[in-house]
């Protein structure tokens, strides 16, 4: 069987030899463990499965709670008096059961020299106006706060779509009004919510130079049907290189303008508009540098870890047969820069420059029998393990004498002195084993807490000696066959 564990660094692939099915001993394990692992899960099945979904983001809760207002308590879910639950509060809650929560939206409106506030669950600019009856003219203005998108005549259908976050959302209505532009012997009506007629035409995009005549002032306030004169030449502004380029001109087209100022196009560089482009009032060109280059990018390749079996290294222990080393992968990424500034980067290739080397460990399996004396006489072994020992008896065992089961251990024998829990993954069963100050036992018990490396040493109820301490326990001959013994305890 093959197993692996993974670090941050190491991938660890473990190959031990295979153990065949059939043998009584681990059909007697696989019981047991199957018993445990149903009891264990019974207190989670006893839990009710909801799925929660809060303003559209559904998490799966599971609870102890009988009904949707406990469940949202014990979800630690606090309810505005606006907020919607479904199903109700008082609703008894169901396996599987989906509860819904949609959060109201506080709003603070503020149209018409009124402000209001008020929470809805509208999740558009245009669903709160309704709500709040406020009507919009064509060419006012809607703006709104906490990182919403502001609009103005003829954006307003981008803002209503926006959708609110669930966190105060300010709106402010303001109302346009009609102003006559006459520039280049043309009239023309325009809207706006400017207060004065400076503010009015830089909204509108206009750029005034010191030949330019406006009339009346840009301090003056705007008011319904004002008209505003302007006489002036045709303007354009050139962003090129860091810099702003202003000059007058009665050229058509953006590339002439870029010919007369002596601005070139290299390479990948680009304008907007396009050096076609008819030239209109106030036209600005932004003339675009475009330079790229390549970068080369290094990150390591994580080795692996393997663990093999050695049978010229005594059973455990372990040593290193190959170090391990990571590998490289360097990556060539194309980076793109618009005067000067990135502005999109992408994998141009990739490869491994050094690969990793696998790291291999090796894990003794070689058996060797020694001799122990012991104040009843010599004894062989081939393992030691340095175990945590406690002690029991059948009265301590927790199985009342009254019950048939009272004095029997795991394996059907009775207990006394001499029988010792251990767990089968460490010790095999009806193994016998010797323990310096308790003698020699056999393994014929478990025990819910003798996990790994602990022993409990068994004793009639009349002879009962309290123990806990490390030992070193002794695994006596016959040595099992290879498939049952555990080589890597503790590595």
């Amino acid at each position: 069987m093959e197993t692996t564990a993974t670090t941050s660094f190491e991938r660890v692939r473990v190959q031990q030899p295979r153990a065949p099915a059939g043998l009584k001993a681990l059909a007697v394990f696989l019981a047991l463990g199957f018993l445990f692992s149903t009891l264990a899960a019974g207190y989670q099945k006893t839990r009710t499965p909801i799925t929660l979904v809060i303003d559209g983001q559904a998490r799966r809760f599971y609870t102890h709670q009988s009904t949707v207002a406990t469940l949202l308590v014990d979800a630690g879910i606090v309810l505005h008096s606006d907020d919607v639950v479904t199903p109700a509060l008082d609703t008894t809650l169901e396996p599987n059961m989906t509860v819904r929560v949609q959060r109201a939206h506080p709003v603070y409106l503020s149209a018409d020299g009124h402000d209001v506030v008020f929470y809805t669950h509208v999740a558009s600019v245009e669903g709160i106006l309704q709500e709040a009856r406020v009507s919009l003219g064509p060419h006012d203005e809607v703006q709104v706060e906490a990182g919403k998108a502001r609009s103005r005549s003829g954006e307003l259908a981008a803002a209503e779509s926006a959708a609110l976050d669930p966190k105060p959302v300010y709106v402010t209505v303001r109302r346009a009004v009609p102003f006559i532009l006459h520039e280049n012997g043309q009239a023309k009506t325009l809207y706006t919510t400017a207060s004065t007629v400076g503010e009015a035409l830089h909204r509108v995009g206009m750029t005034f130079y010191l030949a330019d005549g406006i009339r009346p002032g840009l301090g003056e306030f705007m008011s319904p049907g004002l008209h505003v004169y302007v006489d002036r030449s045709i303007p354009v502004a050139v962003q090129v290189d860091g810099r702003t380029l202003r000059t007058r001109t009665h050229r058509e087209y953006v590339g002439e303008v870029l010919a007369d100022l002596g601005v070139v196009l290299t390479g990948q560089d680009y304008t907007t508009p396009t050096l076609e482009t008819p030239l209109g009032e106030d036209t600005t060109i932004r003339v675009v540098r475009v330079s790229e280059r390549f970068l080369v990018e290094q990150e390591p390749i994580p080795f692996e870890t393997v663990w093999q079996p050695d049978p010229d290294l005594e059973i455990d222990h372990q040593r290193i047969m190959q170090e391990g080393a990571r590998g490289i992968l360097e990556r060539r990424i194309r980076v793109r820069y618009e005067d000067g500034h990135e502005v999109g980067r992408g994998l141009d290739g990739e490869y491994v420059a050094l690969p990793p080397t696998t790291k291999i460990l090796g894990y003794g399996t070689k058996i060797v029998v020694r001799a122990l004396d012991t104040p009843s006489g010599p004894v062989e072994y081939w393992r030691v393990l340095r175990m945590l020992a406690t002690s029991y008896s059948a009265g301590t065992a927790g199985t009342p004498k009254t019950s048939r089961w009272y004095g029997r251990t795991a394996t059907g024998m009775q207990m006394r002195h001499g029988i010792v829990a251990v767990d089968p993954r460490v010790i095999n069963l009806r193994s016998q084993v010797y323990v310096p100050g308790y003698g020699k036992g056999i393994a014929g018990d478990t025990g819910g807490a003798i996990k790994g490396m602990r022993i409990d040493l068994g004793y009639d109820d009349d002879n009962l000696v309290l123990w806990y301490r490390w030992v070193d326990v002794y695994l006596l001959t016959p040595v099992p066959p290879s498939h049952q013994i555990n080589y890597r305890l503790g590595f």
